[in-house]
Formats: C-alpha cells, sequence, structure tokens
C-alpha cells in the first residue's frame, strides 16, 4: 500500500474532505475511505470560485467532464486518467414521451461514455486521484459495468486491479474486466458479499478499496452528471430526474453538483432543484422500502434478483445520503417489475433508436409510476438517466428470433 500521507501540490480549489456522519475534516494529501460508517466528501471553496470563474468562461472549454476543472479535486491537469470523456448527448425523446404522456421527456445517454457507460466518470476521478496519491493496485466488488470500467482506468494508469463479482454477473462484464488486464474472480453470492472480501484484501494491505462510496472521489466523477446537465439545458434544471439507483452514486452526485452551482450563482436561486426519483426494480428495492417505510437507512434485502444487473445492491453504502436527497427534493423511490422494466426497454429503443440499457427501462417505469400516481405532471419537462449500452446485456437481449433461411425464406413474415 502507498505511503498515505504522499502530498498532492494543489492548483485547484478543493480545500478538504468531510465525514458525513460527523463532520470530521481530512485533508486533500491523504488516502481515505470513510469514517464513521459513512462516505467522505470533497469540499471546495465556492466564494474564490464565484470571484474569480465567471460561468460563461466554460463555453471556450472542450465538451468533456473535465470542462468543470475548478468543481473537481484533481491537481495536476497533465496527470488526470482519461480514456475521453466527452459530454454525453440529452436526447429529445418526444415519440417514447407521449407513449408515457410526457412529452417533454430527454434521455441522457451515458452509454456513449468510455467503456460503455456512466462509470467511466467515477472511475476516470478517482483513479486519476488515487494514482496521484500513490495507489498502484485497486480492487472493486461489482455487479455491472462497475469492475470493467475501473479495470480499463486501472490500465491506463498503469495499475493493478483486482475485480470481484457475483457469478450471475452479466458476461460482458466478466470478460471486460479480464480483457482489460484485471484479475476478475467470480463469487458464489452477492455484491455486499463480494464487497466483504474487497474490504478483507484491503485491510490487509493488498488493494486499495474503490467500492461505491468507500472513498471520496467516484461520487466527485458522477457528480459531472449533474453539471453537464445544466449546462446543456442552459444553466436551468428540469422539473424531474428519474435515475438508476444500485448503489446511488450518480444520485447523491448531482444533488451535490446542484447545491453547488446553486451556491456559486451559477443556477437561479429561486429556482426548485428537479424531483429526484430513485428507480429500483422490485427484486431488489431497498431506497424504496425505506422511503415506504419512514426510515433514515435501508435494510438488506435477502435473495436480491432482478435482470437489471446494476440495480442488484442489496443495501447501497450511501443510503443516509440517498434518503435525504429524495426527501430533500420531494423525490420518490419507485420499483419497477421485471416485466415492465423489460417492456419499457424495448420500447424506447424501437421508439428512439436509443441502446438503452434495462436499469433505464425500470426508470421509464417508474416515470408510468410516477405519473399515475400524480408525483409528476404531464407537462413536466422530465430527464431520465441510461446508464450503460444496451450491447452489454447479451443475457438480457435474448429472445426468440424468428429464423430465416435463405433457401426458404417466408415472405408473408417479412411483410408482416
Amino acid at each position: 500500500m502507498p505511503d498515505p500521507r504522499r502530498p498532492i501540490h494543489r492548483e485547484y480549489f478543493a480545500t478538504h474532505l468531510e465525514a458525513m456522519s460527523d463532520g470530521t475534516r481530512f485533508p486533500l494529501d491523504t488516502l481515505q475511505t470513510n469514517h464513521g460508517g459513512q462516505p467522505i466528501v470533497a469540499r471546495y471553496d465556492l466564494d474564490a470560485i464565484r470571484s474569480r470563474i465567471p460561468r460563461d468562461a466554460l463555453r471556450e472549454r472542450p465538451t468533456t467532464m473535465w470542462r468543470y476543472r475548478e468543481l473537481l479535486p484533481y491537481a495536476d491537469e497533465n496527470a488526470i486518467v482519461s480514456l475521453g470523456e466527452n459530454m454525453s448527448p440529452l436526447l429529445d425523446c418526444h415519440t417514447l414521451g407521449n407513449r408515457l404522456g410526457v412529452p417533454k421527456l430527454r434521455i441522457k445517454d451515458e452509454s456513449m461514455l468510455p467503456t460503455g457507460s456512466f462509470k467511466a466518470r467515477g472511475m476516470a476521478m478517482a483513479v486519476t486521484m488515487a494514482k496521484a496519491l500513490g495507489v498502484t493496485h485497486v480492487g472493486t466488488p461489482t455487479a455491472g459495468n462497475a469492475g470493467g470500467a475501473l479495470a480499463a482506468y486501472a490500465a491506463r494508469a498503469g495499475m493493478q486491479c483486482t475485480v470481484l463479482m457475483p457469478a450471475d454477473t452479466p458476461v460482458v462484464n466478466q470478460r471486460e474486466a479480464a480483457w482489460y488486464g484485471a484479475r476478475a474472480f467470480v463469487v458464489d453470492g452477492l455484491i455486499h458479499q463480494c464487497g466483504a472480501i474487497v474490504k478483507e484484501g484491503a485491510d490487509r494491505g493488498l488493494w486499495f478499496d474503490m467500492s461505491t462510496m468507500k472513498e471520496p472521489y467516484r461520487l466527485e466523477g458522477k457528480k459531472t452528471m449533474g453539471l453537464e446537465l445544466a449546462d446543456q439545458l442552459g444553466w436551468r434544471l428540469p422539473d424531474a430526474i428519474f435515475y438508476p439507483t444500485g448503489g446511488g452514486t450518480g444520485l447523491v452526485g448531482m444533488h451535490k453538483a446542484f447545491h453547488e452551482l446553486r451556491e456559486l450563482g451559477w443556477l437561479d436561486p429561486e429556482t426548485p432543484l428537479p424531483k429526484l426519483f430513485a428507480c429500483q426494480a422490485s427484486g431488489c428495492a431497498p431506497v424504496v422500502t425505506a422511503m415506504e417505510q419512514g426510515r433514515d437507512t435501508a435494510e438488506l434485502v435477502e435473495n436480491a434478483t432482478t435482470a437489471a444487473s446494476g440495480l442488484r445492491v442489496p443495501k447501497p453504502f450511501a443510503d443516509r445520503m440517498i434518503l435525504q436527497a429524495l426527501r430533500e427534493t420531494d423525490g420518490r423511490a419507485i420499483a419497477a417489475s421485471e416485466e415492465r422494466l423489460r417492456h419499457w426497454t424495448g420500447e424506447a429503443m424501437r421508439a428512439e433508436g436509443v441502446a438503452l440499457c434495462p436499469e433505464a427501462g425500470a426508470c421509464l417505469a417508474a416515470v408510468e409510476t410516477a405519473l399515475a400516481a400524480g408525483h409528476i405532471r404531464p407537462e413536466d419537462e422530465i430527464v431520465v438517466f441510461n446508464t450503460g449500452a444496451a450491447q452489454k446485456y447479451v443475457e438480457f437481449l435474448e429472445t426468440e428470433l424468428p429464423a430465416l433461411h435463405r433457401a426458404n425464406i417466408d415472405w408473408n413474415k417479412l411483410s408482416s
């Protein structure tokens, strides 16, 4: 393991790390995980940014996640570990929106990022900081896209990487981690059991634990989804955001981003924050249950199951922060059945040509539920996050296809 006191010579506006459990502060030049059983987050000198950086200055910058560098914690512009994290498209989806009853529907398509998912944002930032702090070996549990993303960025950074995943993790996710050079292992269990092994390995000094919210910088990378969304909308926000919530880093990160933008004055302080909707699957819905029962933490879901592998997180480590974000924005947590998430995944792909992942299908099913319940209005502007590429979910996409043999083509089938 690296020397945890290896210094970073700061050139930007991050000031310190702060424990969410009790407010304890930690210096930026130390390697941190979590404190008091809760995550640690990065804080910034927002007054200094406000006085020195006009919002319009961003117009001249490349359209990448690093465009928002004053609100990111890295110290050396030349030491970024990047695979080209360009701004993901925000797609108007009127046909799909009309079918759902919300014509002002947009999909933010994170499948266009490196490694085919939103995980690229968090891993780019986390690996950049880990390398700056002297880490040489990283480890993570994964049930989907996180393992491959970490393996790719670790390879880019010249680090060793170990990935542990449930045996039923989608085959593409399993194979990509190995092909990126990680030591990839399958475990007879769920992601929290993989996480326990990763933690034990970190405690033994074998690697640094890059699990969701177990270090402070994946959150900062995921935060750029919110910064980017506001930028793409002309520095305003939609009425509601529907986000696939397994570990919940992106939802918490966007909530943090919106507060930072407000304090900077880059958003109208009178405009309400979007309602945040945590979208889960009925076979693994710990946040939904916690919201329904009025609790501040989630309980472990036993025997969690869903085809949307990224939602198969029986108990998110950031459960308190997720629930707080939902309640502060008058949002909700909604679970989708397997039937409905599969239905809306297909509807989106056929109606809009977007390579939707099943986790985003759960979001569309949640839009349907939220509209029927009156939590959103037909005239609301809705943004759904597509967090991964459909092509990475081979098992989910498997379906019966009509056989067509060149010597005996049934033109009636082709014309129907």
